[in-house]
């Protein structure tokens, strides 16, 4: 009796103990189930806000990305010449830059600024840096030459296997310089930089428009902007290219006439931030003349006949048919042409033909005579 006594008490006891355990599970259940669905609420709306504030880091990303990874080439030394024109402002903040970028990419490089006879502080600040720095070398002129002069002059000291050329004025963006590098260890030996988006006056980006499509078309060369002052070059480039008057507009063509492979990519540029822009409208003018001047040194410098013989003959040929009409006119129908307009200009066309060929053969003749320079370029020899 006593025995069925106890084991009841044990099973009432049991079971108020399951009961309180399942109670109590369902509590906890039921605060878990809130405390996850309060989680998930949060990490909802939390995520939401994460992707959106991610979304605005990688616009920002996307507007200061640098044009291209930085890495190492094959160059075993760059030499970056900058030409420059009163620029006191922007010579320390370019240094910078360019120092930032070339140091992950080459242990050995040098930079040599050229300074074109500038009248404030420009070399002053040239200086400063070549003190403190041995890799910074500098010429400077007595008087201003010319962008031309001053390429050549640091052509001519650069010692680099590539050479990079940048304005002075920070409109060119020293980040593009492994770009350039890039696509020159392709097997280029010229790269030419396209500042497609241009921040510069309305007049000169349409004038360089029309500058760089009559180029293209009357050299052969395809590229978008020739006078990109961003340009990465073979050694072998700038010590062959002879660069002389305003000629430093057309050095990819030149190039590309002596058998050099020429390439473009596309460049950041920015506004000017300081001083004032060294274009003008005569600049424009002298350039087509330099196009007309580079077309006759590169194609016919060795053989002026071809050049001056075209219209000397074109201008013959036309004399000779007026004058033949004219005869016509008077042997089978009698007319009159003394004093016919047409008469002279079948002379004056005839004479002129006659003096095109005379400097055509005067300059064969001294192409023959003072050949001091082979006419052809060597990329390789095994003698």
């Amino acid at each position: 009796m006593e025995e069925n006594n106890s084991k009841q008490n044990n099973n009432s006891a049991q079971s108020q103990n399951n009961s309180a355990e399942k109670k109590s599970g369902g509590e906890n259940r039921n605060q878990n189930k809130n405390r996850s669905g309060n989680y998930r609420k949060r990490r909802y709306y939390g995520n939401k806000n994460y992707r959106k504030n991610d979304k605005q880091k990688s616009e920002q990303k996307e507007e200061n990305r640098q044009p291209s990874n930085i890495k190492k080439f094959n160059f075993r030394k760059v030499s970056i010449v900058i030409p420059l024109l009163n620029e006191e402002e922007s010579i320390k903040p370019l240094y910078s830059q360019i120092k930032t970028v070339v140091d992950k990419i080459s242990p050995d490089y040098e930079i040599i600024f050229v300074d074109d006879g500038s009248t404030d502080d420009s070399l002053k600040k040239i200086k400063e840096l070549a003190s403190r720095d041995r890799k910074v070398r500098y010429i400077s002129f007595r008087k201003n030459y010319g962008k031309s002069s001053a390429l050549n002059a640091g052509f001519d000291k650069a010692s680099g296997d590539a050479v990079i050329t940048m304005d002075a004025d920070l409109q060119d963006d020293p980040a593009e310089i492994p770009n350039l590098l890039g696509k020159l260890s392709e097997g280029y030996d010229l790269v030419s930089g396209w500042k497609r988006k241009r921040h510069d006056p309305f007049v000169k980006r349409h004038s360089s428009k029309f500058f760089n499509y009559m180029t293209r078309v009357m050299s052969g060369i395809k590229i978008h902007d020739f006078n990109c002052g961003l340009k990465a070059y073979r050694s072998a480039v700038v010590k062959t290219v002879d660069v002389h008057g305003e000629l430093h507009r057309y050095i990819p063509v030149l190039a590309g006439w002596n058998g050099f492979k020429v390439a473009e990519v596309v460049v950041k540029h920015h506004p000017r931030r300081y001083g004032k822009t060294k274009f003008g409208v005569s600049r424009f003018f002298k350039g087509f003349v330099d196009l007309l001047t580079v077309i006759f040194t590169t194609r016919y410098i060795k053989r002026p006949m071809h050049f001056f013989g075209f219209f000397g003959f074109l201008s013959f040929l036309l004399g000779f048919l007026v004058n033949g009409y004219l005869s016509y006119e008077k042997i089978f129908h009698g007319k009159a042409i003394g004093n016919r307009p047409l008469l002279f200009l079948g002379m004056l066309l005839i004479i002129v033909g006659a003096q095109f060929f005379s400097v055509g053969f005067l300059g064969e003749i001294i192409v023959h005579y003072t050949r001091d320079k082979k006419a052809y370029s060597i990329k390789e020899k095994n003698i």
